[in-house]
């Protein structure tokens, strides 16, 4: 078990993505006729997983997604940063805790270290159309230390 665990170590420290070389793949979130959703992880040690179940201009007030990803730090409070920009402007900046706690909205808060969270269901937002255009969106999550849980780059190309 203590070379398996050693090895894991070594390739992680070797792998590219620990040393800040290749990036992540680039995934697709949703796609539809007129808009897609492209998203890369910003972590060097870590991709996660994140679908999106209809892919619409009008954004619907809640949406069905599909998260999941193995943590690397406890999740007491869990918090989401949003910025997006547009031809390298930022149009949007937005931050909205998700685990609070006292107020705990999801299943998954408070889960530890090691532990995976798989999240499928609603996520609520104000609905609205998304105008014609490509859009760049940075999305952090992190705890209540401000170690990264999970960050994205995505695009959004809408026409």
């Amino acid at each position: 078990m203590r070379v398996l665990m050693a090895a894991f170590l070594v390739w992680t420290l070797l792998s590219p993505q620990g040393r800040g070389g290749e990036a992540w793949p680039t995934h697709t979130a949703c796609r539809d006729e007129s808009l897609q959703v492209l998203y890369q992880s910003c972590d060097a040690l870590q991709d996660f997983g994140l679908s999106v179940d209809q892919c619409l201009k009008q954004l619907k007030p809640n949406i069905n997604i599909r998260f999941g990803i193995i943590l690397r730090e406890d999740i007491k409070e869990l918090f989401l940063d949003i910025a997006l920009f547009s031809k390298g402007l930022s149009i949007l900046n937005f931050s909205y805790p998700i685990c609070e706690v006292d107020l705990p909205k999801f299943s998954f808060c408070g889960r530890r270290k090691g532990e995976q969270i798989s999240y499928a269901g609603p996520v609520y937002n104000p609905g609205f159309e998304i105008p014609e255009g490509e859009y760049q969106v940075l999305l952090e999550l992190y705890n209540q230390d401000h170690s990264t849980v999970a960050c994205a780059n995505a695009t959004i190309l809408c026409s």
